[in-house]
């Protein structure tokens, strides 16, 4: 559903595979840097958390019809967006897998 007859999807596609291209040549700089991909991983999170708080929910539909709508179409195209965390347990599994198998057996 496009409101604003002044940003079609195409412009909408066209910028937003920019910002993906910018943000994974980021991060391929940082390729083997756990800080500086932490680092980009938060200002994702920052950023989508942002947007999600000062302009997505503020242009929430008001009538339950339209959120009704609304919540369909999210449902229709992909679902909900969602920044996954990592698992501490996950982290910690990896970790374990990592470790020299010599220094295991050390008293």
């Amino acid at each position: 559903m496009n409101i604003y007859p002044d940003w079609d999807s195409s412009q909408l596609e066209e910028s937003l595979q920019e910002i993906s291209t910018t943000v994974w040549a980021i991060a391929k700089q940082c390729q083997g840097d756990s800080h500086c991909l932490l680092t980009l991983l938060r200002a994702l999170e920052c950023l989508h958390r942002d947007i999600r708080e000062q302009l997505f929910e503020p242009s929430l539909p008001n009538t339950r019809n339209a959120l009704s709508n609304l919540l369909r179409e999210i449902e229709e195209t992909g679902g909900w967006p969602y920044i996954e965390r990592m698992r501490l347990q996950a982290l910690l599994k990896k970790l374990a897998a990592d470790e020299d198998p010599q220094k295991r057996e050390r008293p």
